[in-house]
């Protein structure tokens, strides 16, 4: 039986500390605000550095994997991961703008979902490797809902942000 079956899974990132003294303290504060959302960490990556994507000139990007529990169904927890980005100061510009907190939904269990207001999995988590090295660090044999395939088979295939490396201990 896979035990990663049930694995809800979320994607962290920021490249701009907003009142924060830099991204990585910034998003150590929205992780320990996760359990008061609902969402408790079962097993977190280290931060991954990674130059902006596609525009390498912006400021270079922190990110990291979470797995969580949580009784929430996806919808609910689409919500409350959105109402975590505004706590922090995400402003919502153009794709691939630089942001103080970004949380994505990348699976949530097993399920498929495609409609108006959420996609499951996350539709490009497997083409980047600033989430997949994270994800492949904490969970390598975690299978991707829709594709197939490992996420340390996707981390070593992934092109976006293929820069992307751990910070150092």
């Amino acid at each position: 039986m896979d035990c990663l079956a049930g694995a809800i899974i979320i994607a962290m990132g920021s490249n701009l500390p907003g009142d924060y003294a830099s991204s990585i303290v910034l998003l150590e504060t929205a992780l320990s605000r996760f359990s008061g959302a609902g969402l408790h960490v079962v097993k977190r990556s280290s931060w991954w550095r990674s130059a902006a994507w596609p525009d390498p000139s912006k400021p270079e990007y922190l990110n990291g994997v979470v797995l969580v529990e949580t009784s929430l169904p996806p919808d609910a927890v689409m919500a409350r991961i959105l109402a975590l980005e505004a706590d922090f100061g995400r402003r919502r510009g153009q794709p691939n703008d630089p942001r103080t907190l970004d949380l994505d939904l990348i699976a949530h269990g097993r399920q498929v979902i495609d409609s108006a207001s959420l996609v499951l999995p996350h539709p490009r988590a497997h083409e980047r490797r600033f989430v997949m090295g994270p994800l492949a660090e904490i969970a390598p044999d975690w299978v991707h809902p829709a594709l197939g395939g490992t996420a340390a088979e996707w981390a070593a295939k992934a092109h976006v942000g293929a820069d992307a490396a751990p910070v150092g201990p």
